[in-house]
């Protein structure tokens, strides 16, 4: 696939540009990038998202330790120093998810998706772009933010945190940044199949947030056997270690979640494919 374009000579007569480049997966992804930092909602998200992982978890530790005298048995039974310097993920899952969706719906809102569709008429590679541009900045900003709020949080949290070495630490910090990249590709994926910022977002969070409470009021016998298979409750499991007998083991339910993503990648493909933009 080549891109080709018209200039206008000194005739005034309409001459092919000699120049024809061929339109690569590396120009696609160069060009999602630079559209991507090139957005102000990407940064303005990215660091709400940071600053929530951080700062939540910051203020979480610091007033768990000060108040740790005041605390009941059930709740020191129930405590764990990694899930409360990692809280803040749980606000951050939701920042990242709607960046998904601004991502894509954006550009049907302005039209500009009709250029991006028009330099790439093979229509997959622009998924395939904005997936990997989206997962790269995803991954990196959050992980240097779940770093962050595990070192600093177990400083806050004094004689009751914990060190790197611990069960599970690693596994939950870097999870956690795998998991809010998954979150973001799923806002990602139906910013394509809805092409609405409004209907994208609702649909998202419905699917994450309001599903597992609904299922959660459902008989236990329906909870048990679908609940751990929803998205949020299958990529939860990677990096939180509060868990009981009905979540899935950590990389399965990751791995759940994944299946969940990649599907919804392969129908954005089907849909981009058969309807115009």
């Amino acid at each position: 696939m080549t891109a080709t374009a018209t200039t206008v000579g000194p005739t005034g007569r309409a001459d092919r540009n000699a120049a024809v480049h061929p339109v690569t997966m590396p120009s696609v992804i160069r060009s999602e990038w630079i559209k991507f930092r090139s957005l102000r909602s990407s940064w303005i998200s990215m660091a709400a998202a940071v600053v929530a992982i951080i700062g939540i978890g910051l203020l979480v530790s610091y007033f768990t330790k000060t108040h740790w005298s005041s605390m009941g048995p059930g709740e020191r039974a129930r405590f764990n120093a990694v899930d409360r310097s990692l809280v803040g993920v749980n606000l951050a899952q939701l920042i990242i998810g709607v960046m998904g969706v601004l991502y894509v719906s954006g550009e049907y809102g302005t039209g500009m998706i009709r250029s991006t569709l028009s330099a790439v008429p093979t229509r997959i590679p622009v998924i395939a772009a904005k997936s990997v541009v989206f997962a790269i900045a995803t991954f990196c900003s959050t992980a240097v933010a779940t770093v962050i709020a595990f070192t600093a949080g177990q400083a806050l949290l004094g004689p009751h945190g914990v060190g790197w070495g611990a069960a599970g630490a690693v596994r939950a910090v870097i999870g956690a940044a795998l998991y809010l990249t998954l979150v973001g590709l799923f806002g990602l994926v139906f910013g394509f199949l809805v092409r609405s910022t409004a209907g994208g977002i609702g649909t998202l969070v419905g699917v994450l947030l309001v599903l597992p409470g609904i299922f959660a009021a459902l008989p236990a016998s329906w909870n048990n056997a679908v609940g751990p298979y929803l998205p949020s409750n299958a990529g939860g499991s990677l990096w939180s270690l509060v868990s009981d007998h009905k979540t899935l083991p950590p990389w399965t339910g990751f791995a759940v979640f994944c299946a969940w993503v990649a599907a919804g990648l392969v129908a954005s493909g089907f849909s981009l494919l058969r309807r115009d933009a």
